[in-house]
């Protein structure tokens, strides 16, 4: 059984600790949300974050519209984009491919 999404993401930056990832998303509300994801941890640029790891921020009725990846640190004042606009399946070929 695959994992949610969300874990999927935050053990990719487990693995690559040089990248943040930026989700473009929308929650089973309907309300836009960009969650930042580093070093296996997720948080909300929109929305508060719960405090306790083991709450997903990004929700599995959650709808991914794009995924940003970006150097590390991130600096939302020059930010270092190293792919912009990735699909869901494109990031899941990704993930694929690191066993994720």
């Amino acid at each position: 059984m695959l994992k949610p999404i969300s874990l999927r993401l935050e053990q990719y930056t487990l693995q690559r600790k040089q990248e943040v990832l930026m989700v473009h998303l929308e929650t089973a509300a309907g309300e836009p949300d960009t969650v930042v994801i580093f070093a296996g941890f997720s948080s909300s640029l929109v929305m508060p974050t719960a405090f306790d790891p083991d709450i997903p921020v990004i929700a599995a009725d959650s709808t991914i519209h794009s995924i940003d990846r970006l150097a590390s640190p991130y600096n939302p004042s020059n930010p270092q984009y190293l792919e912009s606009g990735l699909s869901l399946p494109e990031m899941i070929k990704i993930l694929e491919t690191m066993n994720l």
